[in-house]
């Protein structure tokens, strides 16, 4: 049996049969079997969109080669030995507790929120006016903020090639679409991940995992350099290591961490809003037609230098909806979600600026600062609006520095406060946005007739944990950080990858 790879292009709406046919006539083979090494959508031709792919084949008719060999994650064995306490059940949490399990660590999850189910329940009945849920929310509760979201699988992080295998494997297990091992974009969608995150949780539960919902950490009891308990609003654990993966949102964790001398640093991160168009602006502007088939929606990634700052567009949710993303019901915060089908009306993206906090206010900031000084922004966000009514403006006022063009109908749940965001804004941040977003006016067209809404602050967190190069505790001997919480991570696929490298250390730490 021998192998080879091939690479074909196929227009749009080729089906398997298809590429099956066009891969016997170029390798000239009848008795093959193929897989899919990598799928990707070419759309800078408009009159010939075509899907290019890279393909595997195995073959009696083939005399040499053979399937490379998957990079693997060892388990060494810890006999239960070593008893572990993780804080937070988003990508990093789970990752890092499903790795410690498999090696016969025992592990015992805190989630300040509840399981999946009831926090969906909590979030349908908040966005059709009911009370905010300050544990049961698009930030917190079991799976973290990526469980609703468009679930996009992309990193940009180096070096995390058999973290990404193990991670897509779980995931295709847990009942994720085969593509995801493939597609250059791939996503999930937040009913399939939904539907994911109880699966893996009876994977933990299999395991031998003890979860403990509706319990959030809420003290450290050090003796000397180590830990030897953490307080929980269910009472004391005691445990051999501690691993902290509590998301960018849990700024009272943070300042408890900080209170305790865990070492952070202020770092820079990016602000602005959420942009939101019909979705069929942003497919006739990248495909120069409304749809394609065998393609959901578009989508677009948007970079510019502009007035000494770097504005991008993030976390782009085609066919999706804007949503509520406060973890406080004192705080005004957007996101965006969408489904597998991104089927939806609208398509939304966060715009923002990249930002070094000391420079924009001209002074020192220590993590601390950093953290009152962006709650007490979202915080203004709320307070402007004295509802959850997003506020929002068309991107031709913002432009223009002016308003009272109408509104047009969004996707946002909670409805929106027209108003000038440049008031709402730091004034730093201002021409920069402004001038990205004329220059993304230029990119695409029709992107000038869309709305922005909301204050966007979730691309990244404002601090890192300072981490031991090698070793990855911080402060403590037996704690360690991990995930977007701790500032050296952010998306699903890096938060779970930097779980999993942070969980091996501990092992190792612990004599596993």
């Amino acid at each position: 049996m021998g192998y080879k790879e091939y690479e074909l292009t196929l227009p749009v709406g080729t089906d398997e049969a298809e590429l099956r046919r066009l891969l016997a006539n170029k390798s000239g083979l009848t008795d093959f079997s193929y897989r899919i090494l990598h799928k990707s959508l070419d759309a800078r031709h408009k009159r010939r969109i075509v899907w290019r792919y890279r393909l595997g084949i195995s073959s009696p008719g083939l005399p040499t080669g053979s399937s490379p060999l998957p990079v693997t994650i060892e388990h060494p064995s810890s006999s239960g030995r070593f008893h572990v306490v993780v804080v937070g059940t988003g990508p990093a949490g789970l990752f890092a507790a499903l790795y410690l399990l498999r090696c016969g660590v025992r592990v015992t999850l805190l989630e300040r929120g509840d399981q999946v189910e009831r926090r969906r329940a909590a979030i349908a009945a908040f966005e059709q006016g009911g009370s905010f849920d300050a544990v049961n929310n698009y930030a917190y509760g079991e799976g973290g903020a990526g469980t609703f979201s468009d679930g996009k699988l992309s990193s940009r992080t180096k070096g995390i090639s058999a973290e990404r295998d193990y991670i897509f494997a779980d995931f295709i297990k847990a009942g994720a679409p085969a593509e995801i091992a493939y597609l250059t974009h791939p996503h999930l969608g937040s009913d399939r991940l939904f539907d994911m995150t109880g699966r893996l949780r009876a994977q933990l539960l299999e395991l031998g995992a003890t979860i403990r919902y509706s319990t959030a950490a809420t003290d450290l009891q050090p003796q000397g350099d180590r830990l030897q308990s953490v307080d929980t609003t269910q009472g004391r654990l005691e445990a051999d290591a501690f691993l902290f993966a509590n998301g960018h949102s849990a700024f009272d964790t943070s300042r408890m961490l900080l209170a305790r001398g865990v070492p952070f640093r202020a770092k820079n991160f990016a602000l602005g809003f959420r942009a939101e168009h019909r979705q069929e602006i942003i497919n006739q502007a990248q495909w120069g037609c409304p749809r394609l088939p065998g393609v959901k929606a578009a989508e677009y990634r948007l970079a510019c230098q502009a007035e000494g700052s770097g504005v991008y567009s993030f976390c782009m949710c085609p066919g999706g909806t804007v949503v509520p993303a406060m973890a406080s019901a004192d705080c005004a915060v957007v996101n965006g979600k969408s489904d597998y089908a991104r089927d939806g009306r609208w398509a939304n993206a966060a715009v923002v600026a990249g930002l070094n906090l000391e420079t924009l206010l001209g002074r020192p900031v220590s993590a601390a600062a950093a953290l009152d000084w962006l709650e007490a922004l979202e915080q203004r966000y709320k307070a402007a609006a004295g509802d959850f009514r997003a506020p929002a403006m068309t991107i031709a006022d913002f432009l223009s520095g002016s308003s009272g063009q109408p509104m047009p109908e969004s996707s946002y749940p909670l409805g929106l406060w027209p108003t000038d965001l440049a008031e709402l804004l730091p004034t730093g941040l201002v021409p920069a946005l402004r001038a990205g977003l004329a220059e993304f006016c230029r990119t695409l067209r029709g992107y000038e007739d869309g709305i922005i809404l909301g204050l966007e602050s979730k691309t990244s967190a404002p601090i890192q944990a300072v981490r031991h190069p090698d070793s990855l505790h911080c402060g403590y001997e037996n704690l360690y950080l991990a995930g977007e919480g701790s500032g050296w991570s952010g998306g699903i696929v890096s938060s779970a990858a930097d779980g999993l490298k942070v969980a091996q250390s501990l092992l190792r730490r612990l004599g596993g």
